[in-house]
């Protein structure tokens, strides 16, 4: 902040203008393509298990695979039921419990 204002910059309004931005753009994202749960859960652990142990799983791994998870949710969304289109955000939550359910049996056999 001291630095912006000793470059003359309006730091406090750049901060509150950013906030605003950044809240704008998740909320017209999060309303055209609607509330994808369980996605960030699910993904690293995926890739993590798909990797093996000992090895380290990057970003890019990670993002590849919530990526794939995303397009198998909504390709079940669309075909599933014949005649009928469910919400993918629907899907994701069923396929990201049923992975937590997993995980947690998994982890309680430890």
């Amino acid at each position: 902040d001291d630095a912006a204002s000793a470059l003359g910059l309006p730091a406090e309004w750049s901060k509150v203008g950013l906030i605003v931005l950044g809240t704008l753009t998740t909320a017209a994202v999060t309303a055209s393509a609607g509330p994808i749960a369980f996605v960030a859960l699910a993904a690293p652990h995926i890739a993590r298990r798909l990797a093996g142990r000992g090895s380290s799983v990057d970003l890019v791994s990670s993002a590849a695979v919530g990526a794939l998870l995303l397009l198998v949710s909504d390709i079940i969304a669309q075909y599933a039921i014949p005649g009928a289109s469910l919400p993918v955000g629907a899907v994701t939550v069923s396929l990201g419990g049923v992975y937590l359910i997993y995980l947690l049996i998994i982890e309680a056999r430890r």
